[in-house]
């Protein structure tokens, strides 16, 4: 089932929704449309940085793209939000993706 049609139905009503944005990403992510999901990502972090779970996976899509340094910069900027907010079980995530690299 294509979720895409409803996920931006709901944006138009709650364009800055910080779970639509990670829904909006993941579905591009899934169809293909890197450089949409890329965009969507990128939206979610500048206006909700401290949504985390996103973090690894705009890091992957970054490896996946062949921007390696980006995808570093990522998972950094990641534990420091996990830090932040107190979420282990992310930065764990984060940490081993940035070893993996």
């Amino acid at each position: 089932m294509n979720r895409l049609p409803r996920i931006l139905q709901m944006l138009e009503n709650q364009p800055e929704d910080a779970f639509l944005l990670y829904a909006l990403a993941k579905e591009y992510e899934k169809a293909g449309e890197q450089q949409k999901a890329l965009q969507a990502f990128l939206k979610l972090q500048s206006l909700h940085p401290d949504y985390v779970g996103f973090y690894y996976h705009l890091g992957k899509l970054y490896e996946k793209l062949g921007q390696t340094d980006k995808a570093r910069e990522t998972y950094a900027e990641g534990m420091e939000r996990c830090r932040a907010v107190g979420d282990q079980h992310a930065y764990s995530e984060l940490l081993t993706a940035a070893e993996e690299l």
